[in-house]
């Protein structure tokens, strides 16, 4: 009998490129097979942080150094411990590359000491230069120079023994983005510490059970946002010390949240003086020579997946960050660029774009081998792969044929709000495809939906709330004040949320702000803006100072989640469309034993509108985006109790409806009650 991968047998679009699916498999297994033969499985494979930088010996008294650095002619260690000598300390290079040397206690116990300095002088092709080791675990910046350097950090151990965190108990995701430079509203880079303090508690207030945090590995220029990676196994020094990210995790585990962070494995910043980029002296040691090393779009280097020395230095690095920082999972960032060689920038209108020479099976084999230690390693954990082509199998398992991830990102979401905000007049959104859009996903693909991220509130583009809004967010957001865009504006803002949570997923992502309508956009300090950090902080006294609009929709953000928390909408399978009026704008669902009802309509407000119910019974409504205390005119009653009735319809079926004052630009929620 012949057999197929459970990918293959799940969807018969799959089976005329069925070959290079199982060849694409093939790899992945044995490469696992290797790895097992060698060092007994894929966890105990990936350990490179415990073997190159800096390592303990206790046997002989005194720490070890070693970096891998093939092509290098020649490599010396040097820091404040040894007066900056560049040539007095030689490392040794065996067979494999690895350069190696021993400082014994005897000689540096009182001058390499906690925080010293230090780099790495590598003789290379491309001359003589001071590097930073590719496995520091902690860089610092000179203020005065603005030189950047590695730092021999050896605190007393991290207390982690009272944190029993498990994500999988969290249930449903609710992710709430987050950037710890920019998450303080004082002008200036924030920290760890004042993330601890300040912003988590307003996450856990929110209803938000997992922040998922940008930037955290060593980048040197902050405008990066921190997607150009200098530093692979350093966190951002720049926001405090790894113990007080750390602090962060584990005080995030004691509110019940979840810690994701934003993981850059799709490229690395071609900087010399910072990065790893011709570390050894060559242009192909983490990365394929010449321009296939090179991302012109990102203007980056890109990773050569298929060495095994770059793939176990990324393996490496998935575990460390899991490990010694116990973070709850990742979003793999660009994950697009990675799998494709030509970095997705085509038009995936067929089939055979997701199978033909375009792609990086090195890389898929990467993300594969890299899902299955993420599992291995802490079972619970959750990954999420930022992909936008739609390339099958990304959320499907290893051991079915898949690449192994739990989520992707819903990106073709916020596009699609954004398409209609520019484009399309609210009398004409068309309803069916606004429901296509938001449940156009297979049953096995998990789904993390977002109205908007950190790409909608970046300088050149615009959030929801501005999008809608523009300047009468600076001028008439005072709750007084009678302005008939932010009236449209509160309204849609407050529905397009509501819908996408409800529809969109299994999972929620609102980035910092943005549930409240921050009208600010995002701007790194830079020479454009006078070095400015105005547009680089979240204005939270906006939603706080009981006088703006803003808080209404930071309430209703609270009120909304609360509920899909509540009845665990978003697992509860696909919402089932019980009616749609393409005339009067109105879409009826129920989704989690809950009935939605969706006025998208600019004017028409219709009395005794007929709703169909899924059963018989009393209904409450539970939530309305136009409650008095979510800025709405609370057309509707909250305490009235709708009771449903029979109705036989011209196919002879007896079906089940109730009457709603269907209100415009409204959305509800109800509930049966009895």
């Amino acid at each position: 009998m012949e057999t197929h991968l459970p990918i293959v047998e799940q969807d018969e679009w799959l089976r005329p490129v069925e070959g290079e699916i199982e060849y694409r498999h093939r790899l992945y297994t044995e490469q696992l097979d290797r790895i097992r033969e060698s060092a007994g499985s894929l966890v105990d494979y990936a350990n490179g942080y415990r073997y190159y930088g800096w390592q303990r010996d206790e046997d002989l008294r005194g720490w070890w150094f070693r970096e891998w650095l093939p092509a290098a002619k020649d490599v010396y260690l040097f820091g404040d411990f040894n007066g900056w000598q560049r040539t007095e300390l030689r490392l040794d290079k065996d067979k494999s590359g690895v350069w190696s040397i021993f400082l014994p206690d005897a000689m540096y116990a009182d001058r390499l000491t906690h925080g010293s300095l230090y780099k790495i002088h590598v003789h290379g092709d491309n001359g003589w230069h001071d590097r930073i080791p590719a496995y520091a675990t902690r860089v610092v910046q000179n203020d005065e120079t603005k030189d950047y350097t590695a730092q021999f950090w050896i605190p007393q151990p991290f207390d982690w023994s009272d944190d029993r965190f498990d994500i999988a108990r969290n249930g449903d995701l609710l992710i709430y983005e987050a950037h710890v430079g920019m998450a303080q509203e004082r002008e200036g880079v924030g920290s760890y510490c004042e993330f601890t303090k300040k912003i988590l508690p307003v996450i856990r207030k929110d209803g938000y059970n997992a922040v998922q945090l940008m930037a955290i590995a060593e980048h040197p220029y902050y405008g990066s946002f921190g997607y150009h990676v200098s530093s692979f196994f350093a966190p951002s020094s720049r926001f405090g010390t790894p113990e007080e990210l750390k602090a962060l995790v584990k005080r995030a585990h004691e509110l019940g949240i979840a810690v994701i962070m934003d993981l850059v494995h799709a490229h690395y910043v071609k900087n010399l003086n910072e990065g790893i980029n011709e570390l050894d002296g060559s242009d192909h040691q983490y990365s394929l020579p010449g321009e296939a090393g090179y991302q012109p779009y990102w203007d980056s280097k890109t990773f050569d997946y298929g060495r095994p020395e770059v793939q176990h230095f990324l393996l490496s690095n998935v575990k460390y960050w899991l490990d010694e920082f116990r973070f709850d999972g990742y979003r793999f960032d660009g994950v697009t660029s990675m799998v494709y060689r030509h970095h997705g920038y085509t038009d995936f209108d067929c089939r055979e774009k997701f199978f033909d020479e375009g792609i990086n099976r090195d890389a898929l084999t990467y993300l594969t081998l890299a899902n299955r230690l993420i599992h291995d390693f802490r079972p619970g954990a959750v990954t999420i792969a930022e992909e936008v082509s739609g390339m099958p199998g990304m959320c499907i398992p290893a051991e079915q044929g898949g690449i192994g991830f739990d989520y992707r990102l819903g990106m073709a979401i916020p596009d699609f709000w954004i398409k209609y905000l520019k484009e399309v007049p609210d009398e004409e959104w068309n309803i069916w495809e606004m429901w296509s859009i938001m449940t156009d996903r297979l049953p096995a693909v998990k789904t993390v939906a977002y109205a908007e991220s950190h790409d909608q509130a970046l300088v050149g583009d615009k959030t929801l709330a501005f999008r809608l809004m523009d300047k009468e967010m600076y001028f008439s957001m005072d709750r007084a004040s009678q302005n008939l865009i932010v009236d449209r504006g509160m309204a849609l803002h407050k529905m397009i949320r509501l819908f996408t949570i409800s529809t969109g997923g299994q999972a929620y992502l609102n980035f910092m702000g943005n549930e409240f309508g921050h009208p600010e956009w995002i701007d790194f300090p830079r020479e454009g803006n006078g070095w400015s950090y105005r547009h680089a902080r979240r204005q939270w006294s906006l939603a706080r100072n009981g006088f703006l609009r803003y808080a209404w929709l930071g309430d209703f953000d609270r009120a909304m989640v609360k509920i899909i928390r509540k009845y665990k909408v978003m697992g509860a399978g696909y919402p089932y469309n019980l009616q749609m009026d393409e005339g009067n704008k109105t879409m009826v669902y129920t989704h989690g034993g809950l009935l939605f009802v969706f006025n998208w309509h600019p004017a028409a407000s219709i009395p005794d509108y007929i709703v169909p119910v899924p059963e018989p019974g009393k209904y409450k409504l539970l939530l309305s985006t136009d409650e008095a205390r979510f800025g709405g005119q609370e057309r509707n009653d909250p305490a009235t109790e709708h009771f449903s009735f029979p109705h036989e319809g011209e196919d002879g079926t007896t079906r089940h409806y109730m009457q709603i004052y269907n209100t415009s630009r409204t959305a509800a929620v109800f509930k049966k009650v009895r």
